[in-house]
Parts: C-alpha cells; structure tokens; sequence
C-alpha cells in the first residue's frame, strides 16, 4: 500500500468538495437526494454514508462545486451521473472510527 499511496489534500476551495466534507448529491436513476461524507479508505463505510475518496463516486466527487453533474464510472461498462446539490464544509470527527479488516 505504501509504494502506491498518493498525499491527499485534506484542504479545499470553499466551494468544492474535499476530503471529509459531506455532501448532498441527487442520483438522476434513482431520482433520490443522497448525503455522503468524503473520508479516507480505512474511514469509509458506505452503509453509515462514509464514502472512500478511493471508491468511484469519492474519486469522482472530489474538486467538484454545488451544481455540477459528474459522472460516476464504476467500471468500463457501467456509470451514472449525479448532480451536486450541496456541499457542507465538515472535518474529520473524534467518533469516525478506522475500518477493521
């Protein structure tokens, strides 16, 4: 994991999303407004709304602004699009707890 880690900014515009800020995104297939945190792969857990910056809608996601439609690619025959509907400036949280393996 070391040889292929990449330093993540923790920090970002005030209008973009960034790491551990949480954001309300609109799924067009779904027709559904979704809120999800931006947390670091040993933090993410999908099923609470913690949602990796490794995982395809965090990669995605990120560096994107309030009204943006990204494109979510989760593999070469599959995606969907989103609309960035708002993004909360949050920090990391004493209670978020590291993923056991």
């Amino acid at each position: 994991m070391l040889k292929t880690a990449v330093i993540v900014e923790d920090e970002s515009k005030e209008d973009e999303i960034g790491l551990n800020n949480t954001v309300e995104v609109y799924c067009e297939d779904d027709e559904e407004v979704e809120t999800y945190r931006i947390v670091t792969s040993v933090r993410g857990s999908s099923l609470n709304g913690l949602v990796s910056i490794e995982s395809p809608l965090g990669k995605a996601l990120l560096g994107h602004k309030e009204g943006d439609r990204v494109f979510i690619k989760v593999n070469d025959d599959f995606g969907y699009y989103v609309i960035v509907k708002k993004v909360i400036k949050t920090q990391s949280e004493d209670e978020d707890h590291i993923r056991s393996f």
